[in-house]
């Protein structure tokens, strides 16, 4: 009995914990959300709104990621094999490192330095990845060419969602 409970048990904070979709799929962003800072490599602050200004006109993948995360580092080869069957379409990688020296590293170990990456020096909860309801990683959205949100919630990279979107705003 004791063993069924402690089972039982293990399984109830598993699923407490597990990444659900958020209710609202949200198709813009708040104002505090896009004056949220991050942190380029050089260690130059940006904005939200500079990075989607940056883009306008371009359909941008953001990609949610972290070298600590197993699910993140699973995902990396098909992350990569989205961003190369997509030429046409800009790729953004915001780390949630736990320490800028962890965000330096990272890119280093998982040959990231050529792209376009970003870092919350603020830590996870902060008013860009609340407003998203950011619950857990790997994550990716799918930002249109006017700067709205066209995939608000995919957990893979081979979501098809996210190629169905692509394709969708390439028409």
């Amino acid at each position: 009995m004791k063993k069924l409970t402690f089972i039982f048990m293990i399984g109830v904070f598993g699923l407490s914990y597990a990444q659900q979709q958020p209710k609202v799929l949200k198709t813009s962003f708040s104002k505090e959300a896009l004056i949220q800072k991050l942190e380029d490599e050089e260690g130059k602050n940006i904005t939200i709104q500079q990075i989607l200004d940056e883009h306008k006109g371009k359909i941008l993948v953001i990609d949610f990621w972290a070298g600590w995360c197993r699910d993140c580092l699973k995902a990396l080869p098909k992350a990569e094999e989205l961003e190369k069957n997509n030429p046409n379409v800009d790729f953004v990688f915001l780390s949630l490192e736990r320490s800028k020296e962890g965000f330096d590293k990272s890119l280093d170990r998982f040959n990231m330095k050529d792209k376009d990456n970003y870092w919350f020096a603020s830590g996870w909860k902060n008013d860009f990845n609340n407003y998203i309801d950011l619950n857990w990683i790997p994550r990716y959205m799918v930002i249109d060419q006017k700067s709205s949100i066209a995939k608000y919630y995919a957990i893979s990279p081979e979501d098809p969602e996210i190629q169905e979107t692509i394709n969708r705003l390439l028409q």
